[in-house]
């Protein structure tokens, strides 16, 4: 990692006061001199990552958030009384938030509860039947033998190979910033190792032979924005996360992380600025030299990292003279992941069967798939992730009531749905079907509602496509191929976040703040 000069860009009389940058020049930062700049786009999981860790290598360090509050993806809403997270609910390889904290010098008990969930998850199918997926061996094994008995070595050979993945793809993998092509060479022998050209479903497939155990087996990259069918099947890795470290949720919803994590930056004196949408990342002299804010105002840096979208970042926020590997035509070129339509609601009474965590199945698996991510085709049936916080911490709704929020993985604005037309259309055909599954008399206890639609991911998250993961995590969109963690086009400026390496999830844009580390100048003081 280079050692630079990093002569500070803003005066220190005030935050974003607008100045003249001072160009960063080679050689060690003179310990009388003031920090340097590191200015941060976007307060998601990321970005608030990215900033604690350049805060604690010794950079003064300022956050922009487009929205009124901190979060991004992990947005709250608060209404009627009721709490919903906007984005990620769950919590895995909690370590990685622990980190951040020792970092600080604190305790990430002492901020935020963690509860372990058991089930992680409930797969629902269309006929009624449904699997409960949790960590411990035995249950598991139970599991698949009440569905096929004869799969069971193959479940036990497939276990085998996701914690090669893990080993392999997380520890191996997660953290190294691909940043030269040394890098990607020297990871080919493990991709090799994971099969990594072959993608999930047939890996799974390869082992069990019952449809219903290939799906509980396959959906995980869902949650990170990919195609069980077409992405790497290193993303067996997930389910060897979760049985490592398990599937957890926060006391107070995953909002709570979000304001421990604004508490860490706040003790070290990182301001973070809401309502402050940057439109342009200034270059001089072929360098990132700070930020414009709608408004006009322009804060000046010696580094600039972006927890935005990475395609948009590059699309709207870079002029396309600088733009020498991130062309208009390279980004429309890619695959992107599904959309995500959300609906949030609260009800007036409880639903005391309803696990936290639930996936509610519709009739079809490979063929909605290829619906939303090769046909771009918003279908007439859907498969649902239902998500009840209320299970496990009931204060996130009026005493009595309970606090959902279900997802329906949808196409990307390709699909040329209108959807300020006929969201309320689709909404009420899920609500018809979750009434008719797993909540019965659901409409009629509906006190609170709110939906968000990729045409939402697209104007209020800058989300290219309206895509809610950025590029779809395929082998050849993953590790060097994905944008890097430093910029190829641009000096001086780094992206962190779900649409940079390592990828989507929680864990992931975690760690793409940790290979952040890796190639941000080294400041000595």
């Amino acid at each position: 990692m280079n050692t630079l000069t990093l002569t500070p860009a803003l005066r220190a009389d005030g935050f974003g006061t607008p100045s003249t940058p001072q160009r960063p020049h080679a050689g060690e930062m003179d310990s009388t001199r003031q920090r340097p700049v590191a200015v941060v786009i976007g307060s998601g999981f990321g970005g608030l990552a990215a900033a604690i860790r350049l805060s604690v290598k010794g950079y003064e360090v300022k956050v922009f958030e487009k929205l009124d509050a901190p979060g991004g993806r992990a947005y709250v809403h608060h209404q009627d009384g009721f709490t919903f997270d906007a984005g990620p609910t769950i919590i895995t390889a909690p370590f990685l938030l622990e980190e951040l904290w020792a970092l600080c010098g604190k305790s990430f008990a002492d901020d935020v509860k963690l509860v372990a969930m058991d089930p992680f998850y409930r797969v629902r199918f269309s006929d009624g039947t449904w699997f409960d997926y949790n960590g411990d061996p035995e249950h598991m094994r139970a599991e698949v033998a009440r569905f096929e008995p004869a799969d069971l070595p193959g479940y036990e050979r497939f276990l085998e190979e996701a914690e090669r993945c893990k080993t392999l793809g997380f520890e191996g993998m997660g953290d190294m910033a691909f940043d030269k092509v040394s890098d990607l060479m020297a990871a080919i022998p493990d991709f090799l190792r994971m099969g990594a050209w072959r993608s999930l479903y047939s890996l799974v497939a390869k082992h069990m032979r019952n449809d219903k155990l290939r799906t509980v087996m396959s959906f995980h990259p869902l949650l990170i924005g990919g195609n069980p069918f077409a992405v790497t099947c290193a993303y067996a890795l997930i389910n060897s996360l979760e049985r490592t470290w398990g599937v957890h949720s926060a006391m107070g919803g995953t909002g709570a992380i979000v304001k421990g994590l604004v508490g860490l930056l706040q003790e070290r004196g990182v301001p973070l600025r809401c309502n402050a949408p940057v439109t342009q990342i200034r270059i001089e002299n072929g360098r990132a030299c700070g930020i414009e804010l709608q408004s006009g105002e322009f804060v000046p840096a010696d580094i600039v990292v972006s927890n935005g979208d990475t395609a948009w970042t590059y699309k709207n926020l870079v002029a396309p003279e600088h733009r020498r590997v991130w062309t208009d035509r390279k980004i429309a070129n890619g695959k992107y992941s599904m959309g995500l339509f959300v609906w949030y609601f609260g009800t007036s009474k409880q639903y005391k069967d309803v696990p936290h965590h639930m996936m509610v199945l519709g009739p079809r698996y490979k063929g909605l798939l290829q619906d939303i991510f090769n046909k771009h085709k918003l279908a007439e049936d859907f498969s649902l992730y239902l998500h009840r916080p209320t299970a496990t911490d009931p204060s996130l709704a009026p005493e009595g009531c309970d606090t959902f929020y279900v997802l329906s993985p949808v196409p990307h604005l390709d699909s040329g749905t209108d959807w300020p037309a006929f969201a309320e259309t689709y909404r009420a055909a899920i609500a018809e079907s979750l009434e008719a599954s797993v909540l019965p008399g659901l409409q009629g206890s509906i006190v609170t509602s709110k939906v968000s639609t990729p045409q939402d991911f697209q104007d209020n998250l800058w989300s290219y496509k309206g895509a809610g993961f950025g590029l779809e995590p395929l082998l050849l969109q993953s590790a060097w191929f994905r944008p890097h963690n430093r910029s190829e086009d641009v000096p001086g400026l780094f992206v962190v976040g779900a649409s940079t390496h390592p990828g989507a999830g929680v864990p992931g844009v975690l760690m793409s703040a940790k290979a952040l580390e890796s190639v941000v100048p080294h400041v000595k003081v």
